[in-house]
C-alpha cells in the first residue's frame, strides 16, 4: 500500500469523504489518505494531525515526495487540537484506532467546542461505542460499509451534523443501521467468525461447570443476536 494504491480499508474511508472538502486526518501516520485525496483532486486542503514525531515525519516526507506541501499542513498535536478555527475544516477522518479512543478524541474536541459537518470514522474495535457517541452528540449516520483485509474486518461509518431520523436500537448500535440491512457477504463473514469464537467460549464455560451463570447467559444473548442479524 502507498498513497497511490490505498488499502481496501483506506479506500473505503476515502470514498466517504465529500468532494472539495477541507479535511483533517487525525492519526494520519504516512498521510496516505489525504495525499491520495489531494492527488485525485477530491479535497481542497488537508490538515494532517499526529501525536508522535515519527509518524509526523513520515507524513511530511510523503507530502513532500508528492509535491503537496503547499496544499497541506502537518501538525504535531493531540487529536482535534491539530485543527484551528481558521483552517475552516468541514470534514474529519479518524481511521485505524479503537472505538473508545476515537470517542475520547471526539469528546475532547467537543469540550473545545469543535464541531465539524462530516465525520468519517473507521474504528478497529468497539464500533457500537462510536455509533452511540454519534447519536448522543446529534450526528446522523448517513452511510456505512464493511471491508475485509486478510483475516480482519473493518467498518467505516460516515455521519453528518443532524439528529438521527430514527432512534438507533441496540441492534443498530452493535451491527450498524445500514450494515445489518444491506447484509453483505463481508458482513455475514465477520459475524460468522464471531459466532465461532463465542462457540469456543461456550465450550470453555461448560467444561468449567459455568453454563448456569450470568456470563454464559450474556454470551448466549450475544450469540442469538448475531444469528438473527445474519440469518
Amino acid at each position: 500500500m502507498d498513497s497511490i494504491h490505498l488499502s481496501p480499508r483506506l479506500k473505503a474511508v476515502a470514498d466517504f469523504v465529500p468532494l472539495n472538502a477541507r479535511l483533517a486526518d487525525i492519526g494520519s501516520d504516512h498521510a496516505y489518505l489525504p495525499v491520495n485525496l489531494l492527488l485525485n483532486d477530491k479535497i481542497s486542503h488537508a490538515i494532517v494531525g499526529e501525536v508522535a514525531k515519527g509518524p509526523l515525519d513520515n507524513a511530511h516526507h510523503e507530502l513532500k515526495k508528492r509535491h503537496l506541501l503547499a496544499h497541506a499542513d502537518v501538525r504535531l498535536a493531540n487529536g482535534l487540537a491539530a485543527i484551528n478555527e481558521t483552517d475552516n475544516v468541514d470534514t474529519v477522518t479518524i481511521a485505524g484506532m479503537g472505538g473508545i479512543l476515537i470517542s475520547n478524541i471526539l469528546n475532547a474536541g467537543k469540550k473545545q467546542e469543535k464541531t465539524f459537518k462530516t465525520l468519517v470514522l473507521q474504528p478497529n474495535t468497539d464500533e457500537q461505542i462510536v455509533r452511540r457517541w454519534l447519536a448522543a452528540q446529534d450526528y446522523q449516520i448517513i452511510a456505512e460499509t464493511i471491508v475485509q483485509e486478510e483475516s480482519h474486518f473493518y467498518e467505516i461509518i460516515a455521519a453528518v451534523v443532524g439528529e438521527q431520523q430514527q432512534q438507533l436500537s441496540d441492534l443498530d448500535l452493535i451491527f450498524g443501521p445500514y450494515l445489518r440491512v444491506e447484509k453483505t457477504a463481508t458482513f455475514v463473514a465477520k459475524w460468522q467468525k464471531e459466532s465461532e469464537r463465542i462457540t469456543l467460549i461456550f465450550n470453555q464455560l461448560k467444561a468449567a461447570g459455568k453454563s448456569d451463570t450470568d456470563a454464559y447467559r450474556q454470551w448466549q444473548l450475544r450469540y442469538n443476536q448475531i444469528q438473527a442479524a445474519i440469518s
